[in-house]
């Protein structure tokens, strides 16, 4: 009977615990930052079980971008959400990730798939560079122009 009593007391005591670090704030703080582990685990497990020769290739594209997402995820909960605005070239970026991976992994996949796949990724590139270049191109025009008078100022006089 005395080790029922000290069970009981344990389960009490934890239940308690969780009671109070759940009003303080600990769990929708921990759940705030970590959710896109939901969003990794599901594709980790798809790579596991193609790898484990559990499901077959074709599995590895959506994998793949579960995996880009959750990457996405865990810098926009870092960096914040407004740079989802210059980051959104990224979700195109997965289905690429995704479709070259299965082209890799798979047995007998055709060379379409690769082509397809090399066209959304380099597209997804050329989206992300032109949005970081509009906004961010006022900078690359104020640090030519300042290379370019530093130039003028300390170069030979012959060069211009």
């Amino acid at each position: 009977m005395p080790s029922n009593k000290y069970s009981a007391g344990i389960i009490l005591l934890l239940a308690g615990v969780v009671i109070l670090l759940g009003k303080v704030g600990v769990f929708s703080f921990l759940g705030a930052i970590f959710w896109p582990l939901l969003v990794l685990i599901p594709g980790v497990l798809l790579h596991v079980l193609y790898f484990g020769r559990i499901v077959p290739a074709v599995a590895l594209v959506p994998g793949g971008m579960l995996v880009v997402y959750s990457l996405l995820f865990i810098v926009c909960n870092i960096a914040g959400w407004e740079s989802l605005k210059y980051l959104w070239p990224l979700f195109v970026f997965g289905v690429a990730a995704g479709l070259y991976e299965y082209y890799m992994f798979g047995s007998n996949v055709p060379r379409v798939v690769f082509t397809a796949s090399l066209g959304i990724g380099i597209a997804s590139i050329v989206f992300l560079l032109l949005i970081l270049l509009w906004s961010w191109g006022i900078y690359l025009v104020a640090a030519a122009l300042i290379a370019a008078g530093t130039w003028m100022m300390f170069g030979t006089r012959k060069r211009w």
